[in-house]
C-alpha cells in the first residue's frame, strides 16, 4: 500500500487549491504570508515531500545536475565537487557524481547518462576527451560549464571575468591578454596553470636552481599543456632556451609522480628542482628521492599544486601552489546556474580564471 502524501492531501488540510500549494512550493509572490505559513506547517506536520519527476514536469527542471570528474581518489576533485554541492543545496539542487577514472571513453559514457537522466546541466572538470568530440558533443548536452578547461569556437564571449587566488577580479583585457584568445561558446571556470608554473620556475631560479625539471601530469590533460608552455616560456625569459629533455608526463598520482621523478633525476642527475602537476605527484616525487638518496630540499626542491591538506603534513611539508578546488566549485556551478536562468538560445557564455598562489614550506624554501 502507497502511503506517501501527495500535494493534494495538502491541500485538501489547508482548505486551499493544489494551485496555491504548488505556488508556495515554488516561492511565487501571490500568495499571502498567513496562507503561505499555514501551507508550510502542514507540509512539515504532514512530512511532505515534493515529487522532483511531478516538480519536473510542471517546470521543466528536474533539479539535479551532473558533475564529471576523472579521479575519485585524487582530494582536489573532492573540493571541487564540495564546492559544487555547496550552492547547488543552496538551491535544493542535487548532484550527480561520475568518476571516469582518466579514461576518455568513461568520460563520454558520462555525459551520455547524464543526458539520459534528464540532469538540468553537467559540470565537465578537466575533460578528457579531444576538443573535437567535445565540440561535437555540446549542442546534444545539457547547459554545461568547463573546469579548468577552455573550449574555443568562432565567437567572441559576453563577458571575460578572471580571478586572483584572493577572488579579485580584474579586467577583461587581462583574460584575453592572457589567453591570446577571443571566441568562446562555453562558459568555463579555469585555473592559470600557466602563470602557476611561471611563478614556481621564477621562484625556483631566484634560488639559484639552474636545472629545473617538470612532471607535466597526463598527456591527455589540457592543463598540463598549459603547465608545459608556462615553465618553458619562464625558462626562455630567464635563460634564453628550455631543455625539453627536463619535461616528463606523469599519471597525476602519487605512484605516478614517484616513477617518473625517479626516472627522472636517474636520467638527468644535474637536476636541482623539480615543478610538479600537484601534490599527489609531489609526494611521490619526494618518495623517489628518498629512495635515490636525494635530500629534500637540499640536493632536489620540489613544488606541487593545489594545497590539498596533506600538503602540509608530508616531510618537508610541500611548497605548492595553492588554488581553492572548493571555490572552483562553487564559481563553476553559480555559472551554470546563470546560464540556465539566462534561458535557451542566450549565449551568455563566460569565462573565470583563478590564479594561483605560491605557498613556500620546507621542500623549495
Amino acid at each position: 500500500m502507497n502511503n506517501r502524501v501527495t500535494i493534494e492531501d495538502v491541500a485538501k488540510a489547508a482548505g486551499v487549491s493544489r494551485q496555491t500549494v504548488s505556488r508556495v512550493l515554488n516561492h511565487k509572490s501571490d500568495v499571502s504570508d498567513e496562507t503561505r505559513h499555514r501551507i508550510l506547517q502542514i507540509i512539515d506536520q504532514l512530512g511532505y515531500r515534493p515529487s522532483r519527476i511531478a516538480r519536473g514536469l510542471a517546470t521543466d527542471r528536474t533539479g539535479t545536475f551532473g558533475l564529471v570528474f576523472p579521479d575519485v581518489a585524487n582530494p582536489y576533485f573532492a573540493e571541487i565537487v564540495r564546492g559544487a554541492e555547496d550552492v547547488a543545496r543552496e538551491r535544493d539542487n542535487s548532484v550527480f557524481l561520475c568518476n571516469t577514472d582518466e579514461n576518455p571513453q568513461r568520460e563520454l559514457t558520462a555525459l551520455r547518462s547524464l543526458d539520459a537522466q534528464q540532469v538540468d546541466g553537467i559540470l565537465l572538470c578537466s575533460p578528457r576527451l579531444n576538443d573535437d568530440e567535445l565540440r561535437s558533443l555540446i549542442p546534444r548536452l545539457p547547459p554545461l560549464v568547463l573546469v579548468n578547461h577552455l573550449l574555443r569556437f568562432n565567437r567572441r564571449p559576453v563577458a571575460n571575468d578572471r580571478l586572483s587566488g584572493s577572488g579579485q577580479q580584474l579586467s577583461p583585457a587581462s583574460t584575453e591578454q592572457a589567453t591570446g584568445q577571443k571566441g568562446v561558446m562555453v562558459s568555463a571556470v579555469l585555473v592559470d596553470d600557466g602563470a602557476g608554473s611561471a611563478a614556481a620556475v621564477k621562484h625556483l631560479w631566484a634560488r639559484g636552481h639552474r636545472h629545473i625539471g617538470l612532471l607535466a601530469g597526463p598527456s591527455i590533460s589540457h592543463s598540463s599543456q598549459r603547465r608545459i608552455q608556462g615553465y618553458s616560456e619562464q625558462l626562455v625569459a630567464l635563460a634564453d632556451h628550455v631543455d625539453s629533455a627536463l619535461i616528463r608526463y606523469c599519471q597525476a598520482t602519487a605512484a605516478g609522480g614517484q616513477q617518473a621523478a625517479a626516472v627522472l633525476l636517474t636520467d638527468h642527475p644535474e637536476i636541482t628542482a623539480l615543478v610538479t602537476y600537484n601534490d599527489l605527484v609531489a609526494a611521490g616525487a619526494l618518495r623517489a628521492c628518498r629512495t635515490l638518496n636525494r635530500r629534500v630540499p637540499e640536493d632536489v626542491a620540489i613544488v606541487g599544486c593545489d594545497d590539498i591538506y596533506m600538503a602540509s603534513l608530508v616531510t618537508p611539508e610541500l611548497t605548492t601552489l595553492r588554488v581553492s578546488g572548493r571555490a572552483l566549485g562553487q564559481e563553476a556551478m553559480r555559472l551554470l546556474l546563470s546560464d540556465l536562468a539566462a534561458g535557451n538560445g542566450t549565449d551568455r557564455s563566460r569565462e573565470i580564471w583563478m590564479r594561483p598562489t605560491l605557498v613556500v614550506r620546507e621542500s623549495a624554501p
